[in-house]
This record gives structure tokens, C-alpha cells and sequence, in this order.
């Protein structure tokens, strides 16, 4: 064989070695990137289940329209601190921050998070929408803007789903006589509510 041809095999063995090379690295890169996915979400998932988290979903849910609703305590929210007994809406707001950041740098997949949480954000900025603006008026006009940013993202990913993220193309489950049933008496019974409810205050 010529030098020549010694040469251009050398030159073909180097590239298929750096080729493989790259190609290893890509997929290092990937199993990474999946890895630190799944330490993100199971992080994520923890801090939603924690008791604390439980306590401050509980407190936005069933005192933030109080607190809107009483010029006082709304009052409270002009401070240039915010409040220390309004902790819970903080907390519930940075948690939603952070995440929002993660996704608009690519930390962690914005898919991954709309499929697993986009009616639990959209609720939840929807519900401290009005503290938030508040907020933003008295103090710091960017306030949470990456929660927002969240927001946008899972109001987008509920429109388009409805909040069902079923694969499209795979059938559904054939749901027995007895579910139906089941169903179809909550529902009547959620419709008799509003008839009984005036012989309840009796």
C-alpha cells in the first residue's frame, strides 16, 4: 500500500475516533442533563409534598382573599418589607420564581414542568395575582417576573390541553358500568347542593 493510501486511512481512523468521541461525550452530556432532571423534579415534588409547603398553599387559599377583601389588612402589603405574617405567600412565590428561572434557562425542561404543574402554577399565580400587583406598585415593578414568566408558559400548555396530557394517538381506558355510576351520582349530587342548602341554615 502507497503512502498515500497509508495516509488517507490514518486520516479516516482519526476521524471515526473523534466522531465516536464527540458522540460519547453528547450522550455523557445527555444522561447528565436527564440525571440532574431527575434530581430537580424529585427536589421539586419534596418541597410541593413538605408539610410547610402544605401549610402555605392552605394559607394562600383560605386567608389571601380575606386579607384582599379587608382594607386593614390589605393595607399591610403598602410596607416597604413585606410583611412577616404574609410569609407563606413568600414563600409560595419564590418557590414559583426559582422554578420559573430554572425553565428559562434550561435548567430543567419546560415540558417536563407544564405536564406535571401547569394548573397547580396557573392557579396559584391566579390566586396571588392581585397581592403580587400590589406589590410591584409599592416596591419592585419586576416582582416575581420569572413566576409570571411560569405562569404564561402553563396558562399556554392548559389551553392547548385542558389540562389532560394524555399521549394523543394512545387509546383511553374502557371505564366500567360501576365508575360511570359513580360519577354520574356525584354529579347529581353536586347539582342537589345549592336545594339543600337553605333548609340546612333552617
Amino acid at each position: 500500500m502507497s503512502l498515500a493510501a497509508w495516509s488517507t486511512v490514518a486520516s479516516f481512523a482519526t476521524l471515526v475516533v473523534i466522531a465516536s468521541t464527540a458522540i460519547a461525550a453528547l450522550l455523557q452530556l445527555r444522561h447528565m442533563r436527564s440525571s440532574n432532571q431527575i434530581a430537580a423534579v424529585t427536589e421539586m415534588r419534596e418541597t410541593l409534598e413538605s408539610e410547610r409547603f402544605r401549610l402555605a398553599r392552605r394559607f394562600v387559599v383560605e386567608q389571601v382573599p380575606k386579607l384582599l377583601a379587608d382594607p386593614a389588612e390589605r393595607n399591610k402589603l403598602r410596607g416597604e418589607v413585606f410583611p412577616s405574617e404574609l410569609d407563606a405567600v413568600r414563600d409560595l412565590a419564590n418557590f414559583f420564581e426559582t422554578l420559573g428561572v430554572f425553565v428559562k434557562l434550561g435548567i430543567v425542561d419546560g415540558v417536563l414542568v407544564t405536564d406535571l404543574y401547569d394548573g397547580v402554577v396557573f392557579g396559584y399565580w391566579k390566586q396571588l395575582e392581585p397581592v403580587i400587583m400590589i406589590r410591584r406598585e409599592v416596591s419592585n415593578r419586576g416582582l416575581w417576573a420569572n413566576f409570571e414568566y411560569l405562569a404564561v408558559i402553563c396558562e399556554k400548555s392548559l389551553s392547548k390541553t385542558h389540562g389532560d396530557h394524555y399521549p394523543r394517538g394512545i387509546g383511553r381506558m374502557t371505564i366500567d358500568k360501576r365508575s360511570l355510576d359513580a360519577v354520574a351520582t356525584f354529579k347529581k349530587e353536586q347539582t342537589d347542593v345549592p336545594e339543600l342548602m337553605p333548609e340546612a341554615k333552617r
